[in-house]
């Protein structure tokens, strides 16, 4: 299901459904979780269930049949708010002699048909003791924008497969330390209080740059994993170091700035007079800016973040490199180990390669050929949502696609018997140490012209 196939958003019936709700529980879909849907000859009929939400008490407790004791079931009759659906058949199914996890199933099927790799399930159990059905399951394509605000909201982390949620962590709009939260409440009442509110818009008006988040989640990573650097041929998953540096730290400390920032433009509107409505509606057009500056600045954010982590990894690993050359009217993100190579007729075609790097991939990937430069062409991402059919497309364009380690073997993504997609780590051993020796510096002599990890400084071209 393509983004622009996506009906209207439905966050106002997740939040409906959410704030009514007890507990909730999130998943990110597996391809055996949807594959049902679309294969006519599928004998399964539902999703999966893990064993630990099956013991959790989440769903009515199993029950041992009688006829058939390697069997164990529970009725559970759900509602469907995105069709209008109540499914008073629906159930959980245990077959132990298949493994520990359960079916959830006699559910819509047009739902779970034509998903997106790592898309999500939301279900809630409902407050009301007399609520019948109790249990509710919303299903949101990965592509769509429901599925970005949602990971937003809760602040997925990238290792995130599945967990029950307290309704209130919805209500938030950051996850930020409760004392951070309050720091700023007090700062902001005051400014009001004393008049100084612009002078505090000035302390916030600017969020640091990518170059600096980026050192400082650098920074933090290395102090959690007690390591002097990203050298990636010290590192058992590279790939996951960086996903987890740029998803995770990096948009956390940004999160925080920006929080600050974004309160105090809203506040500035909303102070503009002692009339709450009046403000609103007389500052619609401001505050509708700040709302699209923000959403605008966290995707080129996240682009730089990623940029920024493997030039890191590149350059505390010797990897000769450099950065944004111009090539045929192209600008690759790294060209290896540099833009003359490439361009020389007389080299082989080991001795150079394109290392593009996309946090989500779009078309975009599309504006560079392999017959261009006549040598191999990466496209390192950490989307884990990717099409099997944008999958057959690149390798069509021969760009081999790189990723994390763990989404390569995920469950949700659509990497794991894909050939043409690698690690980050097999990109470093076998791509570049084992084919293509005269990328290091240490095999040249070259010495090192790579800055600081994450810095200002950059190869020459950059």
């Amino acid at each position: 299901m393509e983004a622009n196939e996506q009906e209207a958003s439905q966050w106002h019936l997740i939040e409906d459904f959410a704030a009514r709700s007890s507990t909730l529980l999130l998943k990110k879909l597996s391809r055996n979780d949807t594959s049902w849907a679309d294969l006519r000859t599928s004998h399964q009929a539902g999703f999966y269930v893990p064993r630990q939400i099956r013991e959790a008490g989440y769903f009515p407790e199993l029950r041992q049949r009688v006829d058939k004791p390697h069997i164990y079931q529970a009725g559970c009759p759900s509602i469907w708010p995105q069709t209008g659906e109540i499914k008073l058949d629906s159930g959980l199914r245990h077959f132990s002699n298949k493994g520990p996890e359960a079916h959830f199933t006699r559910i819509p099927k047009d739902l779970f048909r034509g998903l997106n790799p790592a898309s999500w399930l939301l279900g809630g159990v409902l407050k009301s003791a007399d609520a019948e059905p109790s249990h509710w399951f919303m299903v949101i394509d990965s592509q769509s924008a429901d599925a970005e605000l949602l990971e937003t909201r809760l602040d997925i982390g990238a290792d995130f497969h599945f967990g029950l949620i307290a309704p209130a962590m919805l209500q938030d709009a950051a996850r930020l330390e409760s004392d951070l939260s309050a720091e700023l409440i007090q700062r902001i009442s005051e400014a009001l209080k004393n008049g100084s509110l612009h002078a505090l818009l000035t302390d916030y008006a600017r969020i640091p740059s990518p170059e600096h988040l980026s050192r400082e989640a650098q920074t933090a990573y290395l102090k959690e994993q007690q390591l002097a650097s990203l050298d990636p041929w010290k590192m058992d998953a590279p790939g996951d170091a960086v996903m987890r540096i740029s998803r995770d730290l990096e948009y956390r400390i940004y999160r925080q700035h920006e929080l600050k920032q974004r309160a105090i433009e809203i506040i500035g509107v909303l102070s503009r007079s002692d009339d709450l409505v009046t403000s609103v509606v007389t500052g619609f057009g401001s505050l509708d800016q700040i709302f699209l500056s923000a959403s605008q600045q966290r995707k080129s954010r996240a682009g730089r973040s990623f940029e920024n982590h493997i030039r890191a990894m590149l350059g505390a690993g010797g990897v000769r490199a450099e950065e944004q050359a111009i090539l045929g009217g192209r600008r690759p993100d790294f060209v290896l180990p540099d833009a003359g190579t490439v361009r020389s007729k007389s080299r082989g075609y080991l001795d150079a390669a394109i290392l593009s790097a996309k946090t989500t991939l779009r078309e975009r990937w599309k504006q560079i050929t392999h017959e261009r430069f006549d040598c191999a062409i990466y496209l390192a991402t950490v989307d884990d949502r990717v099409s099997p059919q944008a999958l057959a497309d690149l390798q069509s364009a021969q760009i081999t696609l790189v990723v994390p380690e763990s989404l390569k073997s995920s469950k949700e993504a659509a990497y794991k018997e894909d050939g043409n997609v690698i690690t980050m780590k097999q990109f470093f051993e076998e791509e570049i140490r084992k084919k293509r020796p005269g990328l290091l510096m240490a095999a040249t002599g070259a010495s090192s012209n790579v800055g600081s990890p994450g810095g200002p400084a950059r190869l020459p071209g950059f």
